[in-house]
Formats: structure tokens, C-alpha cells, sequence
């Protein structure tokens, strides 16, 4: 599991370890990371150009002691200094002890245009509301240039805590962190900015809380949610999941959702709504009816919503429903807050940037700049979990669903195995289908959630291979990302 903490919450864990250590020892931990993976990238450290941007924080002093490593081992290093008057004391003595020089932001132009790595120290986790016109410029020129750019401990001008990015910022190669993951290392358009991320172990895992802010579910922790039929299993105990979905305008969303969820496991697949007859030539082995969801028959779980229209009748029934439910497209539109905030069953929403911009009555643009505080902010407006759909994959729990006992509520969960071939039309159709197979087979809506989001962009990965795919190819490969987790 990849986790990631607050700002807050990584600097009460540093001070705690600093009092047992010496002064200064986590910085040169830190430092010593830094340095190494800067050589790495370089391959060849003598005669290298290096240019550091130091900012006056901690993370200058980082690269700065990192700085005169390199220095020492033959690179030709040249530290720009923001704030000569703030900079790092001990930092700036190493570097200038090693050989290192120095020069002022208006007269980093040359040493950029020959560096063959850039260290970016400018800002660090506490950075907020952008860069300043300085550091602006440096991260102009450095995006002009052809240097590599490694980021200490988070690209400047990300916000740490959220991922937003409120202007220029750094644009990093390969972002070397301390102690622990941030958010903006997960989540984007901070992500982007990072480039690959190394995390450095400076012994501060044992001061950290057991539930972080956010995290990551790799393959090991996704397989181990996957539901598995036993010796005595039959179509119920494996799972029924109920599909309200399509419209005459609209039959595809319900053949694909159907398809969803087949590929899933569901034991068996209830189709009500106008699109039978399409559903039954694709898949004779659903079971259709035309009574409407609460006299459809048996079922663990409901997927409403997809390619439904206007008819906001199944929507009303399935969330009446004693059974998890799960409501994407039209379904979310169509859906009263208050009925379902009044559920006492799971209730999943899954919404891309638009359709969550219009619940939360803001703009598309401010979805995607702040996606973690738009999937929090849905999950408390609906009282239920929300997996917010892009090109990171956010899966918030209903508020106040615990994490670890004794600790706060559930991190937020964040899925990156998604691919931007997956920007099909149909797409999330199938993926609604794959989560309500999964909450069929009773997992959570969180663990249903973020486990639908691994599987359907792995599947999406599998069915591209880096060429064109419809919706259709991605619910074909699903059973191919399922054996994936668990090789």
C-alpha cells in the first residue's frame, strides 16, 4: 500500500524524531538520498553541470548539502539563491567548502542553459497560492531548457496537502520525498508536475499515525479484496447485481453495463429497462424483466443510472432498495440528495469532473484543479462514497467511516492504473457494471469502489497496448486485468 500524509501531520512526526537525534541528522539522511539519486540520473557525476534553485526552507538546505555531495565528486555546481539572505547557513558553507558557486535568480540564465540537471529547492510542503515572480521566472527558464529536473521532496508551486496547482510551477523529471509520500504525489494535476517519485527512508515511519490522508491499494492489496467462489458456491452466494440502465435512445449503456458486470463475477445480472432485447442478443444469460426494479427479483446490489435519460422512475425505486446501490449518469442527475442521504444501505456515486462540477453547482475547471476537495466535499453533501473518475481515480468514504481503530476516517483512497484510452464513450458504463458485481459479492462501497477503478484501468491498459479501443475491448479485458492482480 502506497500512503500518503498531511503537511501537519509529516511535521509533528519530524519533530518527534529529531529530539531522540542529533542536529541536523535528518537533513543529511534527507541530503544523502537526494544526492544519490541525482547521480544515478546523471550516470556520470564528474564534470556534470548542476544547478540548484534554493529557495529559504528546508528542502534549499536539502539540496544544498546534496549540492556539495555532487560537488565533491567532481560536478561543476552553481546554487542560485533566492534569499541569500535566509538561505541554509550550513548548507551554503558545504557547497562552497566542496568547490560550489553562487549566483543571483537575474543571473541564472547561463548556468541553466548549460546544466545537465536541475535541483529544484525552491519551495517546500508548505508552499501555498503559487510561485512568486522570481521563482516564476526560474521555473520559465528551466522549462525553456533541456536540463533534467529533479524536485526536493515536491515540485515548486504544488500545494503539497491538495495537488492543486495555482500557476507556474516546476515541471520535475523525478521528485525525490522524505519519510513519506504527500498527496500532491498522487494526486493530479500535481501528479504530473512529479514526474516519477522516489521516496528516501529517513526513519520516520514509526512516528506517523497508522491512517494516512490518502492511499494507494497496489496489486497485492487489491487481490486480496477479489471475490473468489468457494466449493459451495452458487449464482446468489457469488452475487446477483440488478442493472436499471439504458433507454430506446441509449440501449448501449445498458449492454455495457451488463457487460460490466459479467466480466466482474456477479453471479448472475437482473436487466430492467427499455434495452432487453439488445441486452438478451449480447447476453442471453441475464436475466430481464420489464416490472420495474422493485418487482425485478432478488438482487445484492443495483446499478442505476447509465444512458437512463429522463425517466427518473427506477432511479426513485432502486434507491428505496434495502441493497447497495450504486448511481452514475443519469442516475446522479436524476437522483434527489435527500433520498439519498436517507439510504441506511451503501450508496456508491461515481461521477466524472462534469457530472461532479454540476452537483456541486461549480465549474468543471475547479473539479479538476481540486479534485480531492471535490470528492470530499460530494461524499459529505450525499452522505455516501463517491469515486470521482480522471486520470487519477479518487474513492472518498461516507464521513465518518473509520480507518484503523482508534483512528481518524477512512484515508481517501487513489487509483493511477488508469490509461487515457479509457476516454471512450461507454467507458464509465462498464465501469459501473464491474462495481456492482463487486458490491454484489458484499465488499464495501469503498473496497467496491476502488477496486472497480484498479481493475477497469488495468483492463483499459490490456485492451490498448497503445492503440485505439471502445468500451466493448476494455470490458473484454477485465478478466485478464483480474488474473493480472493476482499473478
Amino acid at each position: 500500500m502506497r500512503t500518503a500524509y498531511s503537511v501537519d501531520t509529516v511535521r509533528t512526526a519530524e519533530r518527534a524524531l529529531m529530539e531522540r537525534l542529533p542536529d541536523g541528522t535528518l537533513m543529511q539522511r534527507a541530503a544523502a538520498g537526494l544526492a544519490t539519486a541525482c547521480a544515478q540520473l546523471l550516470g556520470r557525476v564528474y564534470g556534470a553541470r548542476v544547478v540548484l534553485l534554493v529557495g529559504s526552507g528546508d528542502n534549499g538546505g536539502d539540496a544544498l548539502y546534496a549540492g556539495a555531495r555532487l560537488a565533491a565528486r567532481g560536478a561543476g555546481v552553481t546554487a542560485v539563491l533566492l534569499s541569500p539572505e535566509r538561505v541554509h547557513p550550513g548548507g551554503l558553507a558545504a557547497l562552497r567548502r566542496a568547490g560550489g558557486t553562487t549566483a543571483a535568480p537575474e543571473d541564472a540564465g547561463p548556468p541553466l542553459r548549460r546544466a545537465r540537471l536541475v535541483v529544484d529547492g525552491i519551495v517546500g510542503i508548505g508552499g501555498r497560492g503559487g510561485l512568486r515572480p522570481k521563482a516564476a521566472r526560474l521555473a520559465e527558464l528551466v522549462a525553456e531548457g533541456d536540463a533534467a529536473v529533479v524536485a526536493v521532496d515536491l515540485p515548486s508551486g504544488v500545494e503539497a496537502d491538495t495537488g492543486e496547482v495555482r500557476g507556474p510551477a516546476i515541471r520535475a523529471d523525478l521528485t525525490v520525498t522524505f519519510g513519506t509520500h504527500k498527496p500532491a504525489h498522487l494526486i493530479d494535476p500535481a501528479r504530473e508536475y512529479a514526474g516519477s517519485v522516489r521516496l528516501v527512508d529517513i526513519g520516520l515511519g514509526p512516528e506517523l499515525p497508522r491512517t494516512p490522508v490518502l492511499e494507494s491499494p497496489q496489486h497485492a492489496e487489491i487481490a486480496a479484496l477479489l471475490p473468489v467462489p468457494g466449493a459451495e458456491s452458487d449464482k446468489y452466494r457469488r452475487g446477483v447485481v440488478g442493472v436499471a440502465a439504458g433507454s430506446a435512445r441509449y440501449p448501449g449503456a445498458a449492454v455495457l453495463a451488463v457487460a460490466g458486470a459479467l466480466r466482474g463475477g456477479a453471479g448472475a445480472v437482473r436487466y430492467v429497462g427499455a434495452a432487453g432485447e439488445a441486452v438478451l442478443a449480447r447476453f442471453p444469460e441475464t436475466l430481464v424483466s420489464d416490472r420495474g426494479p422493485a418487482k425485478a427479483g432478488r438482487v445484492q446490489a443495483w446499478v442505476v443510472g447509465p444512458g437512463a435519460g429522463e425517466d427518473a422512475g427506477p432511479v426513485a425505486e432502486v434507491l428505496a432498495a434495502e441493497v447497495p446501490v450504486l448511481l452514475d449518469a443519469d442516475g446522479l442527475r436524476l437522483a434527489e440528495r435527500d433520498a439519498v442521504r436517507a439510504r441506511t444501505a451503501p450508496t456508491l456515486l461515481t461521477p466524472h469532473a462534469g457530472e461532479a462540477a454540476a452537483l456541486l453547482g461549480v465549474s468543471r475547471e475547479e473539479v479538476e484543479g481540486a479534485r480531492l476537495t471535490a470528492v470530499r466535499e460530494l461524499a459529505a453533501r450525499y452522505r455516501a462514497t463517491v469515486l470521482l473518475k480522471g486520470s487519477t481515480t479518487l474513492v472518498a468514504g461516507e464521513p465518518g467511516e473509520q480507518g484503523e481503530p482508534g483512528e481518524p476516517e477512512a484515508p481517501v483512497r487513489v487509483n493511477a492504473t488508469g490509461t487515457p484510452w479509457l476516454a471512450t464513450a461507454g467507458s464509465g458504463d462498464v465501469l459501473s457494471g464491474l462495481a456492482g458485481s463487486l458490491l454484489a459479492a458484499g465488499l464495501s462501497a469503498r473496497d467496491a469502489g476502488s477496486t472497480a477503478a484498479h481493475l477497469h484501468g488495468l483492463a483499459g491498459r490490456l485492451a490498448a497496448r497503445g492503440a485505439p479501443v471502445g468500451a466493448h475491448d476494455v470490458a473484454e479485458a477485465i478478466p485478464r486485468a483480474w488474473r493480472s492482480v493476482g499473478e
